[in-house]
């Protein structure tokens, strides 16, 4: 715990990444502006996975509201709990159990990141970053989307994404326990080549969630959140 809270600062993009919300500044290295300017490489998808791409984009689609637990590990073996909350479209919030106090909020518009440690936000709107791609009205892995790869290993699916524009923010893997098809874990390489895996604990869809949890209230000026 106290070497978590002692790197909070080095681990904020790996937090970020995780939530699937890489903001476009903190890709802004050399690196991340290469791979930017190479157009995905689209996968060569067989029929039978294509099918399999249909029935995800219908599964997502129908998800409009999640709450779920989850465990986060990162590229350097830390481990760390917490929940999310996800309300389509555009809206999310993500919150680690103490102490770390860091959070995400997706309002809709922007994606907010609350640094604890530093006491200061960081944002960016909700289309420049890897949220867009699962928080978006109208979900479809394809157009601004690209699949960049499918492996299937018995009942386990695995799909790989990058926006189609702007593949250097990261490449986001969503991984599916299919029979019956559910979500169960989501994998981030940074642009860096760092890997940080979130999985969902008994994940609740269709519940009614509290508009609240998606509103930005700053800390520092002590308003809490209802």
């Amino acid at each position: 715990v106290l070497s978590i809270l002692g790197s909070m600062k080095a681990m904020l993009r790996p937090f970020m990444l995780a939530a699937g919300l890489a903001l476009a500044s903190l890709a802004s290295t050399p690196l991340a502006t290469t791979m930017a300017q190479a157009a995905p490489v689209a996968a060569n998808l067989t029929q039978q996975q294509r099918q399999d791409i249909d029935r995800i984009e219908r599964y997502l689609d129908g998800v409009k509201t999640l709450k779920s637990e989850f465990v986060q590990a990162g590229n350097d073996g830390s481990l760390v709990k917490g929940t999310i909350w996800l309300s389509r479209p555009n809206k999310m919030r993500l919150e680690y159990d103490p102490p770390i106090e860091n959070f995400v909020v997706a309002d809709g518009w922007f994606v907010f990141y609350w640094d604890a440690e530093l006491k200061q936000q960081s944002s960016a709107p909700i289309g420049s970053t890897m949220a867009d791609i699962i928080l978006r009205e109208n979900l479809r892995l394809s157009g601004a989307i690209t699949v960049t790869d499918f492996h299937r290993e018995a009942n386990v699916i695995e799909v790989s994404l990058v926006q189609t524009k702007d593949p250097g923010t990261g490449t986001l893997t969503l991984v599916f326990e299919d029979g019956p098809l559910r979500l169960r874990k989501w994998r981030v390489l940074d642009p860096q080549g760092l890997t940080t895996e979130v999985a969902l604990l008994n994940p609740q869809v269709g519940v009614t969630l509290d508009r609240n949890l998606f509103i930005f209230r700053d800390p520092s000026m002590g308003v809490r959140r209802d």
